[in-house]
């Protein structure tokens, strides 16, 4: 049963069960209704406009829903798949385009070629203003009926129905399991932050001045320039190499490991701490840590490939030292899993190429390889990021000899996408999330001198983003599994790409460990039906997030 939401102000809101001729229901307690159909036994989908403007409220009242339909996140897949990505995807744009009025701009998405520069760059997420009324009342939900009722017909129309169908579901039980992550928080010890921030960078300072430890580093860089120089700025730093007699095209740290010079060490030092302060220093934790708890924004979708990324909190890109500041509450454990080697598996049940699958049903993708290649582990390897990245220097030309005459579908798979990339076509992953189509820009490089190599580089999208997006999908898809398997009161708490963590207690870490596998077993058969390749997620219990790894 689908059920159809408009939220209102004040708790108030409007429901309307969809495929009838139910009427709209206004309800004084929005939360108190979904709760009480939650519970009925009819497992209603829900859909709304936007899951960021709704299920936070419900969180904040103590429901939590199993299944939703979010209207921006398919209309976003959708125009995708129609060869028109980065157009409005608010539910009002999408409203507007079936009525053909003036479409509504998403108020804080990023320029389309932008978005599309680079498989890993993100997109901002649409604003909420467009995506939900101030108030609650029939021509709002009759809106969200409308087109959820055309999202329905043009996803019958799609390639593949069926697996396009499983994606917008992925994708909306993201959004959920997003949102309650963010509501429930990662356990994040504060004490434990301010005690490994002193001993890496000494006390907090004061406002607007350095910690003890940058200060120091600092000196040592303008002591080996033999004058002032400030860290912070490229503009200086380069212009100090240059009295030195040495010019650096930039100052990012691999180009520095390559200068010999007294200053490059402290400055190397110096990069790395200030990067630590600035990205989740004391500030940092001010405004995003509450009550031993880590509550970031996530923007599900938020990378062209379908991985997600954040809008705060910095989750994704937790340092290794950090980790040492993720405790369990006492009494609980953190189960921690990751995928082994997903991308290549992914590759192997995509392709359908036979020695491939039979090499991914070992553990050790890698090592079972490198017997088909009768050579060393790390030959294995290079060969087959090679096949997927698209690689083609050193040793990587001699090794995807061996790969296209050992594994030649799953060879011929990412050659077919990267060739479609380089003719400006577009690619699917497994499930149907479409590549952006080429920008303006590159239609005008691939058709002057640089052509050659601006197809090649598309090309490298392509042949990536068909085995990174369903990588995607198979993680968002053993996500949303999970959460429907947890017992009470296990929490997912953090997802990045293909790891979780779930915050247990102890004596339900076993389980918790078991269901873990479970979900990945089932991601597989949904998306990949029967296939010999093993998707094996390396699950353990700790007390604290550094002893996972």
């Amino acid at each position: 049963m689908y059920v159809a939401v408009a939220p209102g102000e004040q708790g108030v809101g409007t429901l309307r069960p969809l495929g009838g001729d139910a009427a709209p229901r206004p309800v004084a307690d929005l939360a108190a209704a979904a709760a009480e159909l939650e519970a009925s036994g009819d497992r209603p989908r829900w859909v709304w406009a936007d899951t960021r403007a709704v299920y936070p409220r419900l969180l904040d009242a103590g429901v939590r829903l199993a299944r939703c339909h979010d209207l921006t996140l398919t209309e976003a897949l959708l125009l995708g798949h129609e060869g028109r990505y980065g157009e409005p995807r608010s539910a009002r744009a999408a409203h507007a385009r079936l009525h053909g009025l003036p479409v509504p701009p998403d108020h804080d998405a990023a320029p389309r070629e932008q978005a599309q520069e680079a498989l890993f760059d993100t997109f901002g997420a649409p604003g909420l203003a467009g995506a939900a009324s101030s108030a609650p009342g029939p021509a709002e939900i009759d809106l969200v009926a409308e087109v959820h009722a055309d999202q329905l017909r043009r996803i019958a129309a799609t390639a593949d129905p069926h697996r396009f169908r499983l994606l917008v579901a992925a994708e909306s039980a993201g959004a959920l399991a997003a949102a309650e992550m963010a509501h429930e928080g990662m356990p994040w010890r504060r004490d434990a932050h301010d005690a490994l921030l002193t001993e890496m960078l000494g006390p907090r300072p004061a406002h607007g001045l350095r910690p003890a430890r940058l200060q120091a580093l600092a000196d040592q860089v303008s002591a080996a320039f033999g004058r002032p120089v400030n860290p912070d700025s490229p503009q200086q730093i380069r212009k100090a190499f240059r009295a030195h007699g040495i010019s650096v095209p930039s100052t990012r740290s691999q180009v520095l490991k390559e200068v010999d010079h007294p200053a490059v060490a402290p400055l190397l030092a110096y990069k790395e701490l200030a990067r630590l302060h600035s990205f989740h220093g004391w500030t940092w934790a001010d405004q995003w840590v509450r009550d031993d708890r880590l509550h970031p924004e996530y923007v599900v979708g938020g990378v062209v490939s379908g991985r997600w990324a954040t809008s705060g909190g910095g989750a994704l890109q937790i340092p290794k030292a950090m980790r040492r500041v993720v405790v369990a509450d006492e009494g609980w454990v953190l189960v921690v899993a990751d995928a082994a080697q997903l991308e290549p598996r992914v590759l192997a049940a995509m392709s359908g190429d036979r020695g491939l699958a039979r090499a991914a049903g070992e553990i050790d993708l890698y090592a079972a390889l490198a017997q088909s290649f009768g050579g060393a582990r790390d030959n294995a390897k290079i060969a087959l990021l090679s096949a997927m990245y698209g690689g083609a220097s050193g040793d990587a030309v001699k090794l995807l000899a061996v790969m296209r005459q050992r594994f030649p579908q799953a060879y011929a798979f990412v050659e077919d996408a990267a060739r479609a990339g380089e003719e400006g076509r577009l690619v699917r992953s497994w499930l149907g999330r479409t590549c952006p189509p080429p920008s303006p820009r590159w239609r005008e490089l691939v058709s002057g001198p640089e052509g050659a190599r601006a197809a090649r580089d598309r090309g490298r999208f392509t042949r990536n983003f068909v085995v990174q997006g369903t990588a995607a999908e198979w993680a968002l898809t053993l996500l949303a599994v999970l959460r429907g398997l947890l017992p009470e009161p296990a929490r997912l708490v953090f997802f990045q790409h293909d790891e979780v963590m779930v915050h247990c207690p102890r004596d339900q870490a076993e389980q918790v460990v078991a269901l873990v596998g479970r979900a990945a077993d089932e991601a597989t058969r949904l998306l990949f039906g029967d296939t010999p390749v093993r998707f094996p997620m390396e699950a353990v219990a700790v007390g604290c997030y550094a002893d996972a790894k």
